[in-house]
């Protein structure tokens, strides 16, 4: 990659992009609990959520680029709950799951 293809800002299409995702996921998530290990799936929702919030702060402040790395940081919490079972969530395309009829 030349360094003239290398992006330096984030554009607020883009955050906006990755916020409508991140809800999408947080919604889904909320509805696929695992209730034996609930605690800790509703630590991480509470992570995401405030992760999401500071995205949102971000943005209405013109900060896309925290805003962009806030909301990166609330998936995060998402994909690693759902990889440790705490969310029984199977859309690989919203999380770091394999998708259980690509096995079929």
């Amino acid at each position: 990659m030349s360094k003239r293809d290398v992006k330096k800002e984030i554009k607020a299409e883009k955050l906006n992009q990755y916020l409508m995702i991140s809800k999408k996921a947080v919604a889904m998530a909320e509805n696929a609990i695992n209730y034996e290990r609930e605690r800790d799936a509703l630590i991480v929702l509470d992570m995401a959520k405030r992760y999401l919030s500071d995205a949102e702060y971000f943005k209405r402040n013109g900060d896309y680029v925290n805003g962009f790395a806030a909301v990166n940081y609330a998936h995060g919490w998402l994909d690693a709950g759902a990889r440790l079972g705490l969310f029984d969530v199977h859309d690989n395309k919203l999380f770091v799951v394999d998708d259980e009829e690509e096995k079929a």
